[in-house]
Formats: C-alpha cells, sequence, structure tokens
C-alpha cells in the first residue's frame, strides 16, 4: 500500500506544500492524507491527491480565502466545473477591487508626501566624530543585525542606523517584520541628532574590526562614516535614504512580562510542534509559527496543535529563534502584549538593548 502512496515528505516536495502546511490542512479538513498509520499517526497520500494539492498550493499562492478552497477543491473533479469558474472569477474580482483601492490610495499619499518637508534631511549634516568602546559596539551591532532587511525593494531598510544624539549612539535594524534595538556610550560628540544608515556590508566590516578591549573611532563627515581602529578601517557611503521613526515604532504599551531560560525554551521552540502561515504576510512566503503563551504562573510554553486560545500569540519560528541568539543571554524577559501586538525580547540587566517580532495571523 505504501509504495503506491505518498509520505507526507514526498508530498511536500512535489506539491510545493512544506510538511507544516499539510498537517495545517490535515487538520483544517482540506486535505486529508488517504491513509494514516494507526500505529506512528505519519500521514501517506494518494497518487490522486498530488493535483490536489498542487491546486491547493496555487489558490493559496493567489490567495483565496480557505473556505472557497474547500469548495473549488470539492468540485474539482465533478462534471459540472461551474461553480469552480464562478469562484475563481469571484476571487480575481475582488483582488482587482482591491488593488484599484490600493493605487487610490497610494496616490493619494504620495501626493501628500510631496507636500510635505522632510524632517530627517537634517539629521545629516553635522559632521561627528566620537569615540566609542569597540565591546560596547560590537555587542550592539551583534544585537540588532539579524533584523537587516534583504529585500531589494526597501533599500533603505538594508542596513543599520546608527542613530547619535548627545553621547549615545543607538543603533536600529528592521526588516518590517522584527526590529532590533541596541545602545552604546560615547565620547566627543555631544551635538546635536545625526543619523545614516550603514550598509550591511559596511556593518559587517565594522564589526570585524571590533576584536580589542580599547576605544575606535567613528566618524561622519556628509554621507560618508568611517570607523577607524588602530592602522585599520572601515569607511564607505553611508546608504542616501531616511529611516522610519523608530522610536514610534517602539512605544509599546506595557504588557506581560515572563523570564524564560534561553536554552530550554530554545529548545522547545526548536523541537515543539509549529503552525504553518497561511497568510500572506511576511514576504509573501508562508512560515513556520510558534504560538506562544503564558500560564498564570509565568511559564512560556509553546502551544500544541488544536490549542487556539484568542490570548496566544504566534511568531515565525525562525525569526523567534535569531532574536534568541542575538539576546546573547542565558535568561530574557518576553513581553507579551495582545496576540496582535510586537512580542518584545528584553535583557534583564537593561532597557536599551531589546527586539520586537510582529505577530502572525493564524488562519481561522
Amino acid at each position: 500500500m505504501e509504495s503506491e502512496m505518498r509520505s507526507i515528505g514526498e508530498m511536500a516536495r512535489d506539491s510545493g506544500l512544506s510538511v507544516s502546511a499539510l498537517r495545517f490542512y490535515d487538520g483544517a479538513g482540506v486535505l486529508v492524507p488517504a491513509w494514516v498509520d494507526p500505529v506512528s499517526g505519519y500521514r501517506w497520500y494518494g497518487p490522486e491527491q498530488l493535483e490536489e494539492s498542487q491546486l491547493l498550493a496555487r489558490l493559496r499562492r493567489a490567495a483565496m480565502p480557505l473556505a472557497d478552497i474547500r469548495l473549488v477543491l470539492a468540485g474539482w473533479s465533478g462534471a459540472d466545473t461551474d461553480l469552480v469558474r464562478k469562484l475563481l472569477q469571484a476571487h480575481l474580482r475582488r483582488l482587482e477591487l482591491g488593488l484599484s483601492d490600493a493605487r487610490n490610495e497610494f496616490s493619494t499619499i504620495r501626493a501628500l508626501l510631496e507636500c510635505r518637508e522632510n524632517p530627517m534631511t537634517s539629521l545629516r549634516t553635522t559632521t561627528v566624530r566620537s569615540a566609542v568602546f569597540a565591546p560596547a559596539l560590537a555587542a550592539a551591532l551583534d544585537a540588532v543585525r539579524f533584523a537587516a532587511s534583504t529585500d531589494p525593494e526597501l533599500p533603505m531598510l538594508g542596513g543599520v542606523l546608527f542613530d547619535i544624539e548627545g553621547d549615545e549612539l543607538r543603533v536600529v535594524a528592521t526588516d518590517r517584520y522584527r526590529m532590533a534595538v541596541a545602545q552604546a556610550a560615547t565620547t566627543g560628540h555631544g551635538g546635536p541628532r545625526v543619523q545614516i544608515i550603514v550598509p550591511s556590508p559596511l556593518a559587517d566590516a565594522m564589526r570585524a574590526l571590533l576584536s580589542d578591549d580599547a576605544s575606535v573611532q567613528l566618524t561622519v563627515d556628509g554621507d560618508r562614516v568611517a570607523l577607524e581602529t588602530g592602522d585599520r578601517q572601515a569607511a564607505g557611503q553611508c546608504l542616501d535614504h531616511d529611516f522610519p521613526d523608530y522610536r514610534r515604532l517602539v512605544r509599546l504599551p506595557a504588557g506581560r512580562r515572563a523570564l524564560v531560560d534561553v536554552p530550554a525554551f530554545r529548545e522547545m521552540v526548536e523541537t515543539g510542534p509549529v503552525r504553518a502561515s497561511e497568510v500572506r504576510e511576511q514576504d509573501g512566503v508562508p512560515c513556520d509559527l510558534s504560538v506562544l503563551k503564558v500560564a498564570a504562573d509565568g511559564v512560556v510554553t509553546v502551544c500544541e496543535d488544536g490549542d487556539d486560545d484568542q490570548d496566544h500569540i504566534a511568531v515565525n519560528r525562525e525569526f523567534l529563534l535569531h532574536a534568541l541568539a542575538a539576546g546573547a543571554r542565558d535568561q530574557l524577559i518576553l513581553e507579551f502584549g495582545a496576540p496582535t501586538a510586537p512580542l518584545a525580547i528584553r535583557r534583564t540587566d537593561t532597557e536599551d538593548t531589546f527586539s520586537i517580532l510582529m505577530p502572525v495571523r493564524l488562519e481561522n
């Protein structure tokens, strides 16, 4: 029997759906395996289900609601395909109307942008020469680098913001779905606020210089930035863009705080149950989710399948693991707000270094 059927891994490979997505669709009753081993619980799919799974993958890439997909699959093999055609046409009309509405709104927003001054342009006009303790800057870069964007469509996020004000240097990175902020003390500037975006490759070159317990010289002159230590230097052009006002984005309402033992919690996340994201919110690619809950005693656990309390928060599992590693501590604080609010990952010794993860909406 098994020789004529596909395992869940084989079905994932041939259909374009992830293993976790196939589990999700099984639980949702959309694509139920032809046979489940009663001993191991392993799923097996019949030959005829490959076409259904490929169709399902295409419909989800087109962002069709799950309720409509159920009907399409139900009517796909029937003699009367009128329902399927009408569902496809209706969804296409929804997409076209949505795109038209979006174009109108964006046109208005662009007009507003052209009519207002950009207050950030003055933040790059002051020359800065300041000293930074190398280990402090290294730790700050390590805490934020994971969150920098690699999306070529958003070049202003493809680097690390250096926000210098007085004797404080904040470094910030974001790819829209996560943001990380860290701080290091500086000396020698003490002047007005200056912001520059250091391209990710240059930020990495700067990090490679920070191997000694000494001060390094940070210089910003117009659109150029340089970091010098001894006879070594990493220098280059800043990105000619403005970074979003991150201070607005990190003003989170107070939430429940839970102290976690990072090694144990990380293992729980890595080995625990995952859900498939069936919404196109994170770069248009479904991702594996960890659904977290906080018990009354403050213990954080990863939810089992079927535990769908509305107070739980779902986050991209890979992003969560990155944030835990960047926290660089054996204990971290997880701060939970509403399920629709970002999850904050904070250190126990400072409020100035933290990261936040945007939650992902679970499919109903």
